[in-house]
């Protein structure tokens, strides 16, 4: 089963133009949605990424992502 990632295109704490390459190399075989999450609380404040049904937080991007590697399948 591929991962299901989400990430909101709205969020002021990534730039998707460096974001997105960087989670395709995290899990080539993701299903990658972007758009809003209605997540606007903590996305006003943190990097966030939903992936396989959990919400994970970050000061930064990167933060985001290596505490997101744990959950690639």
């Amino acid at each position: 089963m591929a991962n299901d990632i989400r990430v909101c295109d709205k969020c002021k704490h990534i730039r998707m133009k460096t974001f997105l390459p960087k989670l395709k190399k995290l899990a080539p075989d993701a299903d990658i949605q972007v758009g809003c999450k209605s997540y606007c609380g903590p996305c006003s404040r943190f990097a966030f990424i939903f992936i396989n049904g959990r919400y994970i937080t970050g000061k930064t991007e990167d933060e985001a992502l290596e505490k997101a590697r744990k959950y690639v399948k």
